[in-house]
């Protein structure tokens, strides 16, 4: 029995009983007054726990039905909505902002993942969503800020990059929780999954990225999605990557030995990553050196020009 009840219980005792013993005493000309009195107070007895159990009630939330959790936790995420767009609106890497900005479609698959918590998927298909949840708030990012010549120009303090600023702004949402694109990368996806071909499909909006992909990353065709990716980024980005086989030299992008700590991700050293991209050239002069380590390193310079449509022959 709860607290109220009992105090209730107890009100009743103190105050009934008294009256009920007077009763008997009373001349008889009294009793009826008296029963209709008596029936009178065992209803207000009523009414009185029942606005105490009321009063109860209302003030304990434990006892209210909870609200339907929003977050789906499911086996399979669709992304096919964002291929479709990507596939329209992505051309050799170059991308045509003004057009995700102009489909609902690509608001409705942001809002997909904000309600999805991915803990629930198989490992592939896990960094696949992350990947695309990266691309896709990545270009998010970049309409919201109506930012049209470098993505380093939003956040930016006193003419100068704001600590990472871009990439700190919690506009990501997956699973009902705010991210940061940094966070997304290097808080969940390097250290949950050590995959280094990530970085050839981590797009951050810039002309010296790998270029981004004219489809969604899927689980059962992540392996070979990344590799396309390197390949394409290694062998067909001579401004970024080549192997000059005369002057024994390996010319990489910052993605490799510049960026942070990235180049422990291909091995901790520029021997290490020179055996990485070798896995990525054919038999040939450039492989055997590569795989030789007798090579100089020079990092090419990275273009932070934004990848857009209108920046496409500049």
């Amino acid at each position: 029995m709860s607290w109220h009840w009992r105090a209730n219980v107890l009100f009743i005792h103190c105050t009934v009983e008294p009256f009920m013993r007077k009763l008997h005493a009373a001349p008889s000309h009294l009793c009826a007054l008296l029963c209709r009195t008596k029936m009178a107070a065992g209803i207000i007895a009523v009414l009185c726990i029942g606005m105490s159990v009321g009063r109860a009630a209302a003030v304990r939330p434990e006892t209210r039905p909870l609200a339907q959790d929003p977050v789906a936790r499911p086996t399979v995420f669709d992304h096919s909505t964002f291929s479709r767009l990507l596939n329209l609106y992505v051309k050799h890497g170059i991308v045509d902002y003004d057009a995700f900005a102009r489909t609902s479609e690509f608001s409705a698959y942001l809002g997909a993942l904000g309600r999805t918590d991915p803990a629930s998927l198989g490992r592939d298909d896990q960094l696949a969503f992350w990947i695309n949840a990266y691309n896709a708030y990545t270009i998010q990012l970049i309409i919201a800020h109506h930012e049209h010549q470098s993505i380093r120009n939003i956040n930016r303090s006193f003419g100068l990059v704001k600590a990472y600023g871009p990439w700190k702004e919690k506009l990501a949402v997956v699973g009902g929780h705010p991210y940061g694109l940094d966070e997304i990368e290097q808080d969940i996806i390097r250290p949950r999954f050590h995959e280094p071909r990530i970085h050839f499909a981590l797009v951050c909006a810039a002309m010296g990225c790998p270029p981004l992909r004219s489809e969604a990353y899927v689980g059962n065709q992540l392996g070979s999605q990344l590799d396309d990716q390197a390949r394409i980024f290694l062998l067909e980005s001579p401004s970024k990557n080549r192997v000059d086989v005369a002057k024994r030299t390996l010319y990489v992008s910052p993605v490799f030995i510049g960026f942070r700590d990235y180049i422990k991700d291909f091995g901790g050293s520029n021997r290490a990553v020179g055996r990485f991209i070798a896995h990525y050239y054919p038999e040939g002069a450039a492989k055997s050196l590569l795989d030789s380590g007798d090579f100089k390193t020079v990092q090419t310079e990275y273009n932070w020009t934004l990848n857009s449509k209108e920046n496409e022959n500049k």
